[in-house]
């Protein structure tokens, strides 16, 4: 695994092939954050966020990169792998920040694909999952499962 210094000059890298236009409003910058992240709707503790893209009025629009969940989830991969999974993860950030800027918040947003991806894993982790009657607590907003 690559150390945190190592790692935090992958995303630079990986920033530099990203269009200029790609950093306008994001106020808050990106930032390279040594803690894990677990997410606060797993099932059990083996849903980690790799990245967040928030858009906040007092730290700005920020893209940010968990170097503890990488390590969490990727100690037995090659270096390669992780450099790959930082670019993956950070253009989808950036992904966020792009379609926020442009207001698409729709059914072919990143966000309602990540809602997928989601209940997609509460299924696999909840076996026979009833999509009816069960709620996903996403952010801030609740949604039900799509399909309904």
């Amino acid at each position: 695994m690559l150390s945190f210094d190592e790692f935090a000059d992958v995303v630079d890298d990986e920033m530099n092939l990203l269009p200029d236009y790609a950093f306008d409003e994001l106020n808050g910058g990106v930032v390279v954050d040594e803690r894990p992240l677990l997410h606060p709707a797993r099932v059990s503790d083996d849903l980690y966020i790799l990245g967040t893209y928030t858009s906040d009025p007092v730290l700005g629009k920020q893209v940010r990169i968990y170097y503890g969940s990488f390590t969490a989830t990727m100690s037995t991969q090659s270096d390669e792998a992780v450099r790959r999974q930082i670019r993956e993860t950070l253009r989808h950030e950036f992904q966020h920040h792009l379609e926020t800027r442009a207001g698409m918040f729709g059914k072919d947003s990143l966000v309602e694909e990540d809602r997928r991806r989601l209940s997609n894993y509460f299924r696999q982790h909840l076996g026979a999952w009833n999509a009816r009657t069960t709620s996903i607590r996403y952010g801030d907003e609740k949604k039900k499962p799509s399909g309904e």
